[in-house]
């Protein structure tokens, strides 16, 4: 039996061999080791934290200086749509006064048309009235030619009738004369 127990010693003196050469070893290290993973990762994630922290602040800052800048942003905004509103609204006034001035206008020019055109007819009216009355003015005017010249031929010849009267008077005064001197005589 002396095989046998090689097949019992070999593997216990490995065993022996392996527990003192590498596993005490690493067995005594093992702790230490193990301590510093745990502190390692720790100090890792304290320090994941603490980046996250400040990445957290500067995040948190951005944001803050973000919401100012379109607080800001926005009340310009705002600022240049009340403008522009009011420019608008200026705009429609002045749109609506333009059109209510331009009805006025308009009602005025027609209202100045129909007064033109009355004008006009009362002219062509008081136009040929004036022809009318410079026409009877012509007319009464060689009529009191006529009236003048028909007068004076009547006054000629009421002074040659006065005259062929006065002669013929005269005729009788002398024929009463020359008879009654013929009868004298």
């Amino acid at each position: 039996m002396k095989k046998s127990y090689i097949y019992f010693v070999v593997p216990m003196v490995a065993l022996a061999a392996f527990f003192f050469g590498l596993y005490w070893n690493a067995h005594a290290q093992y702790q230490a080791r193990e301590q510093g993973k745990v502190k390692a990762a720790r100090e890792a994630r304290q320090a994941k934290l603490e980046k996250e922290a400040k990445d957290r602040e500067k995040a948190v800052a951005a944001a803050l200086e973000a919401q100012e800048k379109r607080k800001a942003e926005k009340k310009v905004r705002d600022e240049r749509e009340a403008i522009a509103k009011e420019q608008r609204e200026q705009a429609r006034q002045a749109r609506d006064k333009a059109g209510r001035d331009a009805d006025k206008l308009e009602a005025q020019t027609r209202r100045l048309q129909k007064e033109i055109e009355a004008e006009k007819k009362e002219l062509a009216e008081v136009v040929a009235a004036r022809k009318i009355v410079v026409d009877e003015e012509k007319f009464l005017n060689e009529y009191v030619k006529k009236a003048k010249a028909n007068a004076n031929s009547l006054k000629g010849v009421l002074e040659r009738i006065q005259a062929a009267d006065k002669a013929a008077e005269d005729a009788a005064k002398a024929a009463a004369a020359a008879a009654a001197a013929a009868a004298k005589k």
